[in-house]
C-alpha cells in the first residue's frame, strides 16, 4: 500500500500549488444553487431517493463540494473521507461558510476507515476520478459495505473505463480528424504514475508521483458482487465528464452505477 503514502504526499503538495482561489468560492454556489457541483443525470438518479434522516458519505470527497450539495436533499448526517489533510481542511472550511453543520470531514486512508462507521451509512458514493487511486476495487468495495447499512444504496459516477484507451490532445497519438483512434489497451493493469501536479487543481510543476490504475468495467461489477452488493442499475453515457471536451460521438465516456447492499 506504499502508493497510497506517495499520493497523499502528492495531493497535499497539489493543493499546496493550486491555482489561485482554487476552491474559495465553492461556499457561495452552495448557498445559491440547488445541488451545485452535480450532473443533470445524477441529480435525477439522486431525485428518487429518499435522504431524508438518513446518514451519507463520500469516499474520496476532495474539497467536499459535492458531498456538501447532497445535504440539501435532506440528510440527518454526511460525512466525507479523503486522504489529503489540507484539501480536507479546505472542505471543513467551505461547510462552515456555507453554514452546513451536519457535514463533517475525515482525514484517513479509506481502505482504513474507523471501525465506529461499520453498518452507519445509507449512502455512499464515489464521484468522477475517486476509484482511480486504488489498485485493488475488491478491497474498495469491501470496505464500501462495511459501512453500509443493509438497503445501502452506492452511487458511482466516473469516467467510462473505455475512455482511458483514448489519448487525451496533449499525449501524442491524439489526432483531432481521427477522435475514433485508440492508443492503449482497455485491459492494462500497469500503474499510471504522472509527476506533472494534479492539472485541474495546480499549476504544472515537477510534482512528487501520483500513481492511479485503470479498471475494467467487468472488474467494477464483479468487485461490487465480491463485496456482497448487488448492481441495481448500469448507466452509460456519450459525454466527457471533466478530462477533454473533445470526445463526444458515439463512444462511452462516463456512467452511473447504482447498487444496493442486501
Amino acid at each position: 500500500m506504499d502508493y497510497i503514502k506517495t499520493n497523499k504526499a502528492a495531493w497535499e503538495e497539489a493543493f499546496d500549488n493550486r491555482h489561485a482561489n482554487w476552491g474559495e468560492d465553492n461556499y457561495k454556489r452552495l448557498l445559491n444553487e440547488r445541488l451545485p457541483f452535480w450532473g443533470s443525470d445524477v441529480i435525477a438518479k439522486l431525485n428518487k431517493i429518499n435522504f431524508n434522516g438518513k446518514n451519507v458519505a463520500q469516499f474520496c470527497c476532495n474539497n467536499g463540494r459535492e458531498l456538501l450539495s447532497l445535504m440539501q436533499l435532506g440528510a440527518k448526517k454526511g460525512i466525507g473521507f479523503d486522504i489529503a489533510e489540507n484539501i480536507i481542511g479546505q472542505a471543513t472550511e467551505t461547510a462552515q461558510k456555507a453554514g452546513i453543520d451536519n457535514c463533517e470531514f475525515v482525514c484517513c486512508n479509506i481502505l482504513e476507515i474507523d471501525e465506529k462507521y461499520e453498518n452507519y451509512f445509507d449512502f455512499i458514493c464515489f464521484t468522477i476520478g475517486a476509484m482511480t487511486w486504488f489498485e485493488d476495487l475488491e478491497l474498495l468495495f469491501r470496505k464500501a459495505a462495511y459501512c453500509l447499512k443493509a438497503g445501502g444504496i452506492l452511487l458511482i459516477h466516473d469516467v467510462h473505463p473505455v475512455f482511458n484507451m483514448l489519448p487525451l490532445p496533449e499525449e501524442n497519438g491524439f489526432d483531432e480528424n481521427h477522435l475514433n483512434r485508440l492508443t492503449r489497451s482497455y485491459f492494462n493493469r500497469e500503474a499510471w504514475l504522472e509527476n506533472e501536479g494534479m492539472g485541474y487543481m495546480s499549476v504544472r510543476y515537477a510534482s512528487k508521483t501520483f500513481t492511479s490504475f485503470s479498471h475494467t468495467m467487468s472488474s467494477i461489477i464483479n468487485s461490487i458482487s465480491k463485496a456482497q452488493m448487488r448492481t441495481v442499475n448500469l448507466y452509460e453515457y456519450d459525454y466527457d465528464v471533466g478530462l477533454s471536451k473533445v470526445y463526444n460521438k458515439g463512444i462511452p465516456l462516463s456512467f452511473i452505477l447504482i447498487a444496493e447492499k442486501p
